[in-house]
């Protein structure tokens, strides 16, 4: 019996993938010792031009490799690889990440052992050993009007972070993305994610589904991996990128929270759009990485005064449509 799927998704980030899954081997496949954990990986190739797939089949024949066509987004390219699993528990890594070792097996005792436990995500680092915040909320209006820092030191256990240092396991709404290890009995409930975003939020509205089904979504402080935050689609194209977590979020807010809401979002952002051009202004004269960040605001604002077009955004950057 396969106790542990690994379901790695990538695009064009042959390198990163690479280094993935070699911490992967380091960690699971130490050379002479028996694996702790009886394990799958699977990557899903989202349509990459840079050669990922046949790196993939050279260097690693032990990975399962799925080659998409094209870019179908985070969620639908994970569900290729969910679709396909066999394991007790299902983990959803992200290809910028370097597994440390112990982290997997963490979690899969730790859900063995807790069978209330539908999803837990492990503590995520910096490259350098530093802390990254592992744990996400919900969007509400109350943390678009509020600071985030705000809302975590005056109210702690409602917002937890990184702020606070934990030794223990703790409940949460959500955890991050980056790394996720669903039981198989939470996943047949609940279904797969939710493809109705194409990158952004998706997993944030899986984990509300998650929690509503009375699954519990748990942070696990013991387990830990690498994440280089913000190494594939962040860095390629900063505008796109933005916009797609407009696009999502403002999706989340008219699923979840009901259309009202969502115009109130959609009102708060754009405010603060026009005041961060007005306040920044003097300094993008002056200083050229202000310039580049008021520029690319001013783009994201345009956005919204064209009526938020579907052909800006991520997917029509990876798709080579849009001038985004």
């Amino acid at each position: 019996m396969i106790d542990l799927s690994i379901v790695v998704l990538t695009w064009n980030a042959s390198a990163l993938v690479a280094a993935c899954l070699a911490s992967i081997e380091r960690s699971l496949c130490a050379a002479g010792t028996p694996a702790a954990l009886a394990f799958e990986t699977i990557v899903v190739d989202n349509g990459s031009r840079d050669g990922t797939v046949a790196m993939l089949r050279e260097r690693f024949p032990w990975v399962e490799t799925l080659a998409l066509p094209h870019n179908v987004g985070f969620a639908a390219g994970c569900n290729a690889g969910l679709a396909v699993a066999r394991g007790r528990h299902v983990a959803l890594l992200n290809n910028d990440t370097e597994l440390l070792p112990g982290c997997f097996e963490t979690c899969v005792r730790f859900l063995d052992a807790e069978p209330d436990v539908g999803v837990v995500g492990p503590q995520l680092l910096h490259p350098d050993g530093r802390l990254q915040n592992s744990i996400h909320n919900a969007p509400t209006l109350l943390s678009e009007l509020v600071p985030k820092g705000i809302l975590e030191t005056l109210w702690p256990r409602r917002f937890p972070s990184k702020r606070q240092r934990y030794e223990r396991p703790v409940d949460v709404e959500a955890v991050l993305g980056a790394c996720l290890v669903v039981r198989r009995e939470a996943l047949a409930e609940v279904g797969p994610l939710p493809e109705d975003y194409f990158f952004f939020l998706e997993e944030t509205d899986w984990l509300v589904a998650m929690r509503q089904a009375g699954w519990r979504v748990v942070h696990l402080p013991a387990a830990r991996l690498v994440h280089m935050h913000g190494a594939t689609t962040k860095k390629r194209a900063p505008v796109a990128t933005r916009i797609e977590y407009y696009r999502s979020l403002y999706h989340f807010f008219r699923k979840r929270r009901g259309r009202r809401q969502a115009a109130a979002v959609i009102g708060v952002r754009v405010l603060k759009l026009l005041f961060a051009l007005t306040v920044l202004a003097p300094l993008a004269i002056v200083l050229p990485a202000e310039r580049r960040r008021w520029w690319e605001r001013a783009r994201i604002l345009v956005w919204h005064l064209r009526g938020r077009p579907r052909s800006w955004g991520l997917a029509a950057v990876v798709a080579g449509e849009g001038a985004t």
